[in-house]
Parts: structure tokens; C-alpha cells; sequence
């Protein structure tokens, strides 16, 4: 493998990522790298593709259906769905981009808010990363990246909230729904990088 193809296989699985379970062998032939990369590639453009249209008709499905989408938490969707089948890189970036781009194209959340969301969301991805190399449970892992961002979350928006920097009201979603959420979440990772650790 070059320096070249070196660098695009950082790129595309995140510099200091392990692609590989728990007790592989590293990576050490460039037909190896091709077969991963390649797909990794093709995963993360269909994944971000869905996230932004999702995000971008989310209002009008809830119309629809007559059902809020945005109880069910369609960006942390989008970013378990970017770390489970894509990579670290590509769940940075969606962190980022999906409440920028809502903002930009409805108005929603509100700026502060925006900041606030994006913050979560780049909070769960890291922790999920740091925490799965740490505990041998990827359930765990994530449950506890999940919640500990949201803890981040409710403990600055209420911050803001005192500070009158955004309206009152600290729980938009119902905490229930929140925990089920999350278990789903965390039961769907498991379910796909647990079976790929073994």
C-alpha cells in the first residue's frame, strides 16, 4: 500500500480507526483496502443522501402522516445509521451538516438550538468511538454515548433557557419516548457490530 492509497483509506475510515474487530490483524495487502473502500464509499453517499432527504421532508411527512417524525429523532437516526455502516468520518460530518442544513432549508431548529443539536450530536459520535475501544459491550456503548450527549444537551439548553437566550420549555420530546429511542438505538448497533466482532 502507498503513501497515496495510505491516505485515502485514513480519510475515508478516520485517522486512528480500528475498520476491523477486536483482535484482527491489520490491514496489510492494497486488495483489502479496495474491497473496503469501495463500498465504504458507495455506503456513505446513500446514507447522507437519505439523511438530507429525510431531514428535508421530515415536515411534510409528519403532515402525511399525521405523526411528529421528530419524536422518533431523525438526525441521531441518520448518525447511528453513519457510525454503525459507514465510518467516524462520515458520522462527524453528518453531526455537523444535518441540523446546519435543516436550519438552512426550514428554519428549524432555531440557531441557538441548531448549536445545541450539533454540539449532541458530535458529543454522541466521539463518545461512541472512545467508549467502544474502552468497553467490550458495543450495546453499552453506545447506550451510554447516547445519553451521556443528551445529559450535555438538556444540562446547556437549560443554561440557555435561564439566560432567556431560547423559549422556555426544556423536554420537547417525551422523556419515555426518548429512553425507548435509545434502547432501539442502541439494540440495532449491537445487533450489526456485534455480530461483525464475534
Amino acid at each position: 500500500m502507498d503513501r497515496k492509497e495510505k491516505l485515502l483509506f485514513l480519510y475515508f475510515h478516520g485517522i486512528g480507526e480500528d475498520p476491523l474487530p477486536a483482535g484482527d490483524s491489520e490491514l496489510n495487502s492494497e486488495t483489502t483496502m479496495t474491497t473496503l473502500s469501495k463500498p465504504l464509499i458507495i455506503k456513505s453517499v446513500v446514507i447522507n443522501s437519505a439523511a438530507i432527504l429525510l431531514i428535508y421532508f421530515t415536515p411534510a411527512l409528519s403532515h402525511l402522516l399525521n405523526f411528529p417524525l421528530y419524536l422518533i429523532e431523525p438526525m441521531r437516526l441518520m448518525l447511528i445509521l453513519a457510525m454503525v455502516h459507514s465510518n467516524r468520518s462520515n458520522a462527524y460530518l453528518l453531526a455537523i451538516t444535518l441540523p446546519l442544513f435543516s436550519f438552512a432549508v426550514s428554519g428549524h431548529p432555531v440557531f441557538f438550538k441548531m448549536l445545541l443539536i450539533t454540539t449532541e450530536l458530535t458529543l454522541n459520535v466521539w463518545l461512541f468511538f472512545l467508549l467502544s475501544h474502552k468497553i467490550k459491550s458495543i450495546f453499552t456503548a453506545m447506550l451510554l454515548s447516547v445519553i451521556l450527549s443528551k445529559i450535555a444537551y438538556y444540562s446547556l439548553k437549560a443554561g440557555l433557557i435561564s439566560f432567556a437566550v431560547i423559549g422556555p420549555g426544556l423536554f420537547s420530546t417525551p422523556v419515555l419516548i426518548q429512553i425507548i429511542t435509545t434502547l432501539i438505538f442502541s439494540t440495532y448497533t449491537f445487533l450489526i457490530l456485534g455480530k461483525k466482532s464475534n
